[in-house]
């Protein structure tokens, strides 16, 4: 019987850990080999090189944070304020390794040096923000309240990681409850 070959998909998987753990420059073949504990020899049967790598990473958390979350999002269907309450929900747990927080801060990062991956982000971007304004659209009349409302939310996606203020006597779960609460009324 052969060796079982390691799936594609961890491939991508752990070189998405090690992005957000030090950046493109610490995605190399030899450190994912390893973190796998397998021959690099198996990443070759996947991939042409390093950069082919990085372009799949890329396409994996492109559609993860768009497609992925809008029809994980949608699957259970009901009004546009109880997809968002989902949408929150999965945000705030973390979500998976394509769309966790630290792959999100190193494609940001990453897409400040190349103008490549900056187009990726902004589409991205886009497909996201489109999303949210479909829903808060669907109950707020006020163009303006929408385009806020959908600011502060993506704001708060992509924010919350970076600040380290204390919340004054609440926790920061209490305020971000606080905030769920006033953008979904």
């Amino acid at each position: 019987m052969g060796a079982i070959r390691t799936p594609r998909d961890k491939w991508i998987e752990e070189g998405l850990r090690l992005l957000a753990a030090g950046g493109p420059e610490a995605v190399r073949v030899e450190v994912l080999a390893q973190a796998l504990g397998v021959s690099k020899g198996g990443f070759y049967g996947y991939f042409r090189n390093r950069a082919a790598l990085l372009e799949e990473m890329l396409d994996a958390w492109e559609g993860g944070v768009t497609e992925g979350v809008i029809e994980r999002i949608e699957r259970d269907g009901g009004d546009a304020r109880e997809r968002l309450g989902r949408l929150f929900d999965f945000v705030g747990s973390g979500g998976e390794p394509v769309t966790g927080a630290g792959v999100e801060l190193a494609i940001r990062d990453w897409a400040r040096r190349d103008e490549a991956v900056a187009r990726r982000l902004r589409r991205a971007d886009n497909r996201r923000m489109d999303y949210l304004r479909e829903l808060y659209g669907a109950f707020c009349p006020d163009e303006d309240d929408v385009e806020a409302r959908c600011l502060i939310t993506f704001s708060l996606r992509i924010g919350d990681h970076l600040i380290a203020a204390d919340n004054g006597p609440r926790s920061r779960a209490e305020v971000l409850a606080a905030v769920r609460t006033r953008l979904l009324c």
